[in-house]
Order: structure tokens, then C-alpha cells, then sequence
């Protein structure tokens, strides 16, 4: 089961959510927006505590979206899983047995079949389709790649989450922690 059947991803902007979420019950935490002097603490602080991290790569502070950034990330703080717009990334965490998972923006209908080209080139663990408030093409892109999706931006309530689920999302990634408090009752 992908996620250890962990419907919400909660996913730390700071590294106080960050404190919080790791001493929640989630299993899998994303992380956003840190400075890429606080990886490496951060991934040893999750271990600790027997979470599976993954970083967003694009929102790393410091940090270039290049092969060298990626082979720092995947040989040097070697999360559970990479989130990036990236090939390289992707290409790269996939070639080192990290789960890549590849982000796409629902823009436009150019967009949608660029992102198309490039997901046959990268063949991702995972697409995270943002805004995730799009139920029908949540259903498209999991019909039309075959990869599993998970969907984040813009969810804010349980009808929200829930219309995610019925068109196909394996889970959602949420920084709101109103949604973490009500599908995890560790987190304050």
C-alpha cells in the first residue's frame, strides 16, 4: 500500500510545524521551505523518530534544482522521497531507490499535455497534482499515466478531501493543520 495506507501527507513550511508533525502519529511528512543548512539535522530529527521524510527539492533555500543538488540529495541526506517539477530530480531519485514524485501544475490544457510528455520520459512513483480541488482531472491524469496520484493545494475542508478520494487520489499533501488535527489527534 502506497503511504502505509496514510490518507493525509502533512507537509511543514517551518521548521516549527516541522516539531510538531514529527512527534504526530503520521508516518510520512513532507517538508517545504526550509535552508538547506537545516537538511540534514531535520532528516537525523525525523529518523529519530521513525518518520519517512520527503522533500520538496524546489523549495529547498539554498539549494539548485541541478544534478549536483540532486545527487546531494539522494547520496548525502537520503530522504524517503523527493517532490520536485524537476526530470533530474526525478530521474535521479528514482535511479538511487528514493520514491520520486513528480509535481504538476494544473494551469492550462498546454501545460497539462506538456506535463504528459514529460511523465512518460520520468515515469514517477507518484504525480502530486496541485490545485488538488479538481476532481475530474484528478481522474484524467491517473487514467491517462496509470501512476497513482496524490493532490494537494487549495484543500481546505473534509468535502474537499473527500471528492479527492472519489476521483482517484491515493492521498492529499496539506501545510493546513486544522486538516492534520482532524485526521491525527496527536498534533496541536
Amino acid at each position: 500500500m502506497p503511504f502505509n495506507d496514510q490518507k493525509i501527507i502533512p507537509a511543514a513550511r517551518t521548521i516549527k510545524q516541522f516539531d510538531k508533525v514529527v512527534k504526530s502519529e503520521f508516518e510520512y511528512i513532507v517538508l517545504l521551505e526550509v535552508h538547506l543548512s537545516h537538511l540534514r539535522s531535520l532528516k537525523q530529527e525525523a529518523d529519530r523518530h521513525g518518520k519517512k521524510l520527503i522533500i520538496h527539492a524546489d523549495l529547498i533555500h539554498g539549494l539548485k534544482t541541478d544534478n549536483f543538488a540532486a545527487d546531494y540529495l539522494c547520496n548525502d541526506i537520503r530522504p524517503a522521497g523527493i517532490i520536485s517539477t524537476r526530470s533530474n530530480m526525478i530521474l535521479k531519485a528514482k535511479s538511487r531507490g528514493i520514491l520520486a514524485i513528480q509535481r504538476v501544475f494544473l494551469i492550462d490544457t498546454i501545460a497539462l499535455e506538456k506535463s504528459y510528455s514529460l511523465l512518460e520520459q520520468t515515469a514517477p512513483d507518484f504525480i502530486e497534482l496541485l490545485p488538488g480541488v479538481i476532481p475530474d482531472m484528478i481522474k484524467e491524469v491517473s487514467i491517462q499515466t496509470g501512476i497513482p496520484v496524490i493532490t494537494g493545494g487549495l484543500i481546505r475542508t473534509d468535502e474537499q478531501i473527500e471528492q479527492a478520494f472519489a476521483a482517484g487520489a491515493i492521498a492529499i499533501t496539506t501545510s493546513n493543520k486544522e486538516l492534520w488535527k482532524r485526521f491525527q489527534k496527536v498534533v496541536d
